[in-house]
């Protein structure tokens, strides 16, 4: 009964739009505090428990990196790069937009900080070159749901954590799938292009991609380094996140760019999301003990099991089920809450946690495009001054190639697993 009264609560917290930390943190405590033979410190332990992992070390870092490097001139010099490359190809900047996230994939893991760092930059200079609303804002946000799924990711790191799964491979799976939701969208964008009336830009002279190169060369060395120094075993993913930050400074310093107030601002806006998401953290942590305690998952798997126990169903059963939380919660903590539910699904079902985790990323990345909580939503209503609901009606028809890039990736898992097994071994 009383389990019953806090998921009531929990829902209840929700809908009158408590801050999800709080939400399910109260919901917990509310059956910590009721349940007569559990010690009310419990909470605590739980939650300092959850967050007290090595792993999620890569997250102050990897955020920190993001903003020092929006902040510190990085992000400029890629856009001009890919300007340079692909800009006279048919849509333009809107192919710019999606190959300059790409690229930022590989130093920052939050959709966040590409929609609100890379993004500004990129509305601002297709709107000077008369670029429509529709196609600014609905290429910003779609493009920057590559950024969780090229490695670094950030959903990848906390995913690592809830399911004790590989982050390593979780990163090398997401290498292939990231490259294939940005083809997806430069493919629509080319198709769309005259009916998105996109303005035709010039081929740049070898001489202006050269200065173009030679003036991001540095920044574009980020990713190889990140992502080169944790492919061949040189430092860790969590080692990583501490000399992509370390590297962010230097380029800052570089460049001039990255002064007393800039380098403040980086500072406190990434200690402001690092504290938001390890409060969901530890607050997913003690609510998934009650979760346990319960024996919850163990009945929902005996649940799903009684209806079907082909792959393939209970697969898709489970993304439609991601797909609906993805409306209405955050990424972070939807990970932590599901995970430990699905865990006896894997192993009764054989279900391979580094692709399902891979899956379930993008279902819940794709959340953060549509109403009613979707965060890039809002993210992009700030940075161009117009309405949620308008910059999701601008984004609606891309999220169609994510979707579809969604569906082939449950059907051929091998497109996600067969880089992490190059790299690792099979497991």
């Amino acid at each position: 009964m009383i389990f019953y009264a806090m998921f009531f609560l929990l829902v209840f917290f929700i809908a009158i739009r408590v801050p999800i930390a709080m939400a399910v943190g109260g919901a917990s405590l509310f059956y910590i505090i009721c349940t007569p033979d559990v010690q009310p410190h419990t909470a605590v332990q739980r939650m300092v428990g959850g967050v007290n992992s090595y792993t999620l070390l890569a997250i102050p870092f990897f955020i920190f990196a993001g903003n020092v490097m929006n902040y510190g001139g990085v992000t400029t010099r890629i856009f001009d790069f890919a300007t340079a490359c692909v800009g006279h190809i048919k849509g333009g900047l809107a192919h710019v937009n999606v190959l300059a996230s790409i690229i930022f994939a590989g130093m920052s893991g939050a959709a966040v900080a590409d929609a609100g760092g890379l993004g500004a930059i990129e509305i601002r200079a297709m709107k000077e070159r008369g670029y429509g609303e529709q196609v600014t804002i609905g290429v910003t946000a779609a493009s920057s749901l590559i950024g969780p799924i090229i490695p670094p990711s950030m959903p990848m790191v906390v995913y690592a954590v809830a399911a004790s799964a590989s982050l390593g491979r979780l990163f090398a799976a997401g290498v292939i799938p990231g490259l294939l939701m940005g083809a997806s969208l430069m493919i629509l964008i080319y198709l769309q292009a005259d009916k998105l009336q996109c303005p035709r830009e010039t081929r740049v002279p070898f001489r202006r991609l050269a200065a173009a190169f030679y003036r991001a060369f540095l920044s574009l060395m980020a990713p190889v380094i990140i992502l080169g120094g944790m492919f061949t075993g040189w430092f860790t993913p969590t080692e990583s996140a501490a000399i992509a930050s370390f590297y962010g400074i230097i380029l800052g310093l570089i460049y001039r760019d990255l002064d007393y107030k800039t380098m403040k601002s980086a500072i406190i806006g990434s200690m402001t999301t690092t504290i938001q998401i390890l409060l969901i953290v530890g607050s997913a942590t003690l609510f998934a003990y009650v979760l346990a305690r319960e024996e919850v998952p163990q009945q929902v798997a005996a649940w799903v099991l009684s209806i079907t126990d082909n792959y393939w169903v209970v697969l898709l059963m489970l993304n439609i089920l991601l797909l609906a939380v993805g409306l209405f919660m955050e990424t972070v903590a939807s990970i932590n809450l599901l995970v430990p539910v699905f865990l006896p699904l894997f192993e009764a079902l054989h279900i391979n946690p580094v692709h399902f985790g891979l899956v379930m990323c993008v279902n819940l990345l794709i959340g953060t495009l549509t109403p009613p909580f979707g965060s890039v939503l809002f993210v992009l209503s700030s940075v161009s001054n117009i309405s949620v609901e308008k910059v999701f009606r601008h984004t609606a028809i891309f999220i169609w190639p994510l979707l579809i890039v969604r569906i082939i990736l449950i059907i051929f898992p091998e497109i996600s697993l067969w880089l992490p097994n190059l790299l690792f071994g099979p497991e």
